[in-house]
């Protein structure tokens, strides 16, 4: 399997990324550690997660995602072989967004700790809470990396301003710079994404990790009407796109899918996998036919037609 190098670093990953969100929340220990065995299993490499998975969605603390992780990690004995990537800043709980020094410092050996690693991938800025010096965000990464804790830093949920800002004060300064993007991006959701990021993601050589690739499941297709949404737990969460461009998009996905034989999910993934700057789509999988849609999208070389196809439906 080919695999990409993120931005200017020595980090090297199989072009899916596996959203660790699940993990402790709809998958218990068991079946996260099935779902985590078959990924790799493939040749896969690489698992995203956050201080704050996943119980976020309860307004708990946090931490569990990155539990599961770390005892799988120790009993595969296979931490040498996984590019680990985890978050700091998001809120959880009480707490607010925070990306001062002192919260990342204080943060980061606790993900260390429930990793049971001695150091993480690549470490993202989660959320950017828009008030702290990006000088002090960076100061605080840099004394990480010369720890040894983290390799290589990223940026998530970060505004193009502070995002430029961050990229000339770390060049400025000789301050680690951000290595990777991962901006909400897929079908449904690209205006913000390709008028404000794409053209910083090429300026700066960043590698792209889109999250919520499909959409929270709806470009997988199982929401076409308004009973489905009670299919799951994200259920709800789709609503918005079962609109007139939503129903276009899902009707290219279907003619797409049916052309190549295979399914809407692994199309959208692929369509992802043929943009400019795109490393490797997040999705996360709850079962082994789940995760079989995203070990097909790298097969999957659509051409041209399919492309303008699902561009044009997708406006």
């Amino acid at each position: 399997m080919k695999k990409i190098i993120i931005g200017n670093t020595d980090l090297e990953v199989a072009p899916i990324n596996l959203g660790g969100n699940v993990f402790g929340w709809t998958l218990d220990e068991k079946k996260s550690f099935e779902i985590l065995d078959a990924f790799t299993d493939k040749g896969f490499n690489f698992i995203d997660t956050a201080d704050i998975y996943s119980h976020w969605v309860d307004g708990g603390s946090g931490g569990q995602s990155e539990t599961i992780l770390g005892k799988w990690m120790k009993e595969r004995g296979n931490r040498d072989n996984i590019i680990m990537a985890t978050k700091v800043g998001g809120a959880s709980g009480t707490h607010p967004v925070d990306t001062s020094k002192k919260h990342i410092l204080e943060t980061v050996d606790k993900s260390l700790q429930r990793l049971q690693t001695d150091y993480i991938d690549l470490y993202y800025t989660h959320f950017d809470d828009e008030k702290t010096p990006v000088e002090e965000t960076l100061e605080a990464y840099d004394e990480i990396i010369k720890a040894g804790k983290v390799r290589y830093i990223a940026a998530s949920n970060v505004s193009p301003e502070r995002l430029i800002e961050s990229m000339e004060v770390a060049e400025k300064n000789g301050l680690p710079k951000y290595q990777a993007l991962q901006p909400h991006y897929n079908l449904v959701e690209r205006t913000d994404y390709e008028t404000k990021y794409a053209p910083l993601a090429e300026k700066y050589g960043l590698t792209v990790f889109p999250y919520w690739a499909l959409a929270s499941g709806f470009l997988t297709g199982k929401y076409r009407s308004e009973e489905d949404f009670s299919k799951s737990v994200r259920g709800e969460s789709v609503k918005k796109y079962l609109d007139e461009k939503g129903i276009a998009v899902l009707n290219a996905l279907d003619k797409v899918s049916e052309k190549h034989n295979t399914t809407p999910a692994t199309v959208s993934l692929a369509w992802l996998l043929a943009k400019p700057n795109l490393g490797a789509p997040i999705a996360s999988a709850t079962s082994t036919k789940q995760l079989q849609t995203l070990f097909d999208a790298p097969e999957l070389a659509l051409d041209q037609s399919d492309i303008d196809l699902l561009d044009t439906a997708s406006k």
